[in-house]
């Protein structure tokens, strides 16, 4: 393994973990939201669009210290890669509580449950991962299981959308509920891009 020892650099590290905690507390906040009747939905919203902006800024932040840098700890594509993917995670999940609460959805679906578990445990992941990037230890079991996280997540999300067209609900809700889990999924699959960018830059730096 190459060590590449330079003072400016240290930051990507810490920014990164901060990113990723922000994720996780977005995951969070979607759980929340399951539990949480209509009336408080508007707030859990206002708290993630918060935690949006925070993600934003951590990402504006990385992409500056990336232009200011001249060393960087890897690859400066894998880096704007990982920054990217992490700011989607955070984007996907702000859209689906944004769309809950603006389509006015009463009740979601069983196994929207189910996709969150999956997004806060591959949060959790993410977040324990991004600490190890500074010595790219302990990394291989991480990008395997959130792998193995994003295939439950297709199997949920296609039992979701059989039981959306299974012609219990009414078409416009169809729309909506499906638009809702299509977007949790597409957050799932964000975490497997963060996941193969931090394989990517381990083999690099193996």
């Amino acid at each position: 393994m190459r060590f590449r020892l330079t003072p400016r650099e240290t930051s990507f590290y810490d920014m990164f973990a901060a990113s990723a905690d922000n994720i996780v507390t977005g995951s969070k906040l979607l759980m929340e939201l399951l539990g949480a009747d209509s009336s408080a939905r508007a707030e859990i919203a206002e708290r993630m669009r918060a935690a949006e902006h925070a993600g934003d800024d951590a990402t504006h932040a990385i992409f500056h210290q990336l232009n200011s840098s001249f060393i960087t700890p890897f690859d400066r594509e894998d880096i704007y890669n990982l920054a990217s993917s992490l700011d989607d995670i955070m984007d996907f999940m702000e859209e689906a509580v944004d769309l809950v609460v603006l389509y006015q959805v009463e009740e979601l679906p069983k196994g929207v449950e189910q996709q969150i578990e999956v997004l806060a445990r591959a949060a959790e992941l993410t977040a324990e991962a991004m600490p190890n990037l500074r010595t790219m230890d302990n990394l291989t079991e991480y990008w395997i299981e959130v792998n193995r996280l994003e295939n439950q997540a297709d199997q949920i999300h296609r039992k979701l959308l059989a039981h959306l067209f299974n012609g219990k609900y009414d078409a416009m809700d169809v729309l909506k509920l499906k638009q809702i889990v299509d977007v949790l999924e597409e957050a799932a699959d964000a975490f497997e891009h963060v996941a193969n960018t931090v394989e990517t830059i381990a083999v690099k730096e193996s």
